[in-house]
């Protein structure tokens, strides 16, 4: 490989370079911890939310984000999106494999940041 070119894909075994702005980890990794994704991924840890559900759960958050970032999770396999065809359609959210592999430790570290803040006995 040419110093400075990355690929889009990489062989088993390779190791994506994350400092490189070209690459589709870096992508992933921007995605899953924005603002937006770490919450979404967090929300979503226990149960499959409808859209309005995960808006009412995220306070703060607009829908326009809550779409865009809802978009780029599923974009990269994180979250599926389940749409049945009613009037209006009613449209579901969980997290794949992938998203509760890559959730896992933001809930952990969500888990220990609140046991922290909370009072003892």
């Amino acid at each position: 490989m040419a110093e400075g070119v990355q690929r889009g894909r990489v062989d088993a075994g390779e190791r994506y370079d994350v400092f490189h702005t070209d690459c589709l980890a870096r992508d992933v990794v921007d995605h899953a911890t924005s603002r937006w994704g770490v919450w979404v991924l967090i929300a979503l840890r226990r149960n499959d939310l409808r859209f309005y559900e995960l808006r009412e759960s995220i306070q703060g958050v607009s829908e326009k984000m809550l779409a865009q970032t809802l978009r780029a999770l599923v974009q990269d396999g994180l979250v599926w999106r389940k749409v049945e065809p009613t009037t209006p359609p009613q449209v579901t959210y969980g997290l794949t494999g992938f998203g509760r592999e890559v959730g896992e430790p933001l809930t952990e570290l969500f888990d220990r940041i609140t046991r922290r803040l909370s009072p003892g006995p």
